[in-house]
């Protein structure tokens, strides 16, 4: 039975610090309770933690969204949740998520929300999922709630497929072009050192030879340094994004864009308009359900998958709390487009503002397709054109000194 550590107060007012062995967190509380504590915190303990973290793999994002709408359709059909949840046990093919399932059943079946079981398995049932699974047992819709997020997924991986499949050649000409650039200046260059070295005595030898052949010497003298340094740089940078600090300027990176008037060019716009359609998307569909706007701000927030816009929702869930409007705090963030403000806003005051924020994620993600195509194909060209300029410096750099011994020039 796992332990977890919890920090409470007594009838006394004074605080407690102990640590108390429970089939889960919910049975904790409940043990807390029934000792006149009242528990400030209660976290899982290292051993717990990874027992958890033990309980199946990770599980592909396309396998959880068929849970989704298999438990949706149980429990729409009048199936009791343990007994869907026994049922998709038992027909699960995939052994980790059935592992998963067969504890999510467990707990439930120990009185634990539902909500609180997937918490416990953050590898395979994400903050999104978890937290709208909540507001469906709060409101009584779990079952649309389900089938929503089980549509979120697969459109979701739909775009990632897409995404992954036009990045393919871009990425592979990349590779392959760096590859030939290093192995032409490893190999091949080098044979015409000595030349070039006669023609370095006389003072004849032109500026990109010299570049040249100084890359290539680097290359042989420090390429493995240069890799491992590489290797480390890569390492030090997936490790840094980790943090929190980290992950505020990696999400900030990724909306950065460069601006020439009114037009922005780069991956930001892009990764931004993603972000916005899902946040409104989510947000729209709570707000549907009849989940109240703070709690709906709260849980879609996450959404967004980036966290200088969680934050900037966050800020605005605040002042909406105050008695303002959703759109103003919105638009002083200054992370929104102002026609997407303005669209909320009119959308409050017509008071059919879910249906305009599902509207804003379809038209978004329409328009935001469209560039993520124009984007891709223009990768395309501007590789070749790089690759083509690279080997055509080499070529030049080679045959230069040739061509100016020979006379042409």
């Amino acid at each position: 039975m796992p332990d977890f550590q919890y920090i409470a107060r007594d009838l006394a007012g004074s605080q407690v610090t102990d640590v108390i062995s429970a089939s889960s967190q919910q049975e904790a509380l409940s043990m807390l309770a029934a000792r006149s504590l009242f528990p400030v915190r209660v976290d899982a303990t290292d051993s717990a933690a990874v027992a958890q973290r033990r309980i199946g793999g990770r599980v592909r994002p396309r396998h959880t969204a068929v849970f989704y709408t298999q438990l949706a359709d149980l429990l729409r059909s009048g199936v009791p949740l343990l007994r869907s949840l026994e049922l998709l046990e038992r027909q699960s093919v995939h052994p980790s998520l059935k592992l998963v399932i067969q504890d999510v059943r467990e707990q439930v079946a120990d009185g634990m929300r539902l909500a609180d079981a997937m918490k416990r398995h953050p590898r395979v049932f994400g903050e999104l999922g978890v937290s709208m699974v909540h507001a469906g047992e709060e409101g009584s819709f779990l079952e649309d709630v389900l089938k929503r997020i089980a549509n979120f997924t697969e459109h979701q991986e739909d775009l990632k497929a897409r995404v992954l499949g036009a990045m393919v050649y871009p990425v592979f000409l990349m590779v392959m072009g760096a590859i030939i650039v290093a192995l032409m200046l490893t190999f091949f260059v080098p044979k015409f050192a000595p030349i070039f070295e006669r023609m370095q005595e006389r003072g004849s030898l032109p500026w990109p030879t010299i570049a040249l052949m100084g890359l290539s010497n680097s290359l042989q003298i420090y390429g493995p340094m240069i890799l491992l340094g590489l290797a480390a740089a890569v390492f030090l940078a997936v490790t840094w994004v980790k943090t929190d600090d980290g992950r505020l300027a990696f999400d900030r990176f990724k909306l950065a864009s460069l601006k020439v008037g009114n037009v922005s060019f780069g991956v930001g716009p892009i990764v931004r308009s993603l972000a916005i359609a899902r946040f409104c998307r989510i947000l729209g569909t709570l707000l549907k359900n009849g989940v109240p706007i703070l709690q709906s701000l709260r849980i879609a927030k996450d959404a967004t998958g980036n966290r200088v816009l969680s934050t900037a929702i966050a800020q605005a869930a605040e002042r909406v709390s105050a008695g303002k409007s959703l759109g103003g705090p919105l638009k002083q963030s200054g992370q929104f487009p102002e026609e997407i403000v303005e669209m909320i806003a009119v959308g409050e005051e017509a008071n059919n503002l879910e249906q305009v924020l599902i509207d804003i994620a379809d038209n978004m993600e329409r328009h935001t397709d469209r560039k993520l195509e124009l984007f891709v194909r223009l990768l395309e060209p501007i590789m070749l054109m790089l690759m083509a300029g690279v080997i055509l410096f080499v070529v030049v750099a080679l045959l230069l000194p040739i061509l100016q011994s020979s006379g042409v020039f």
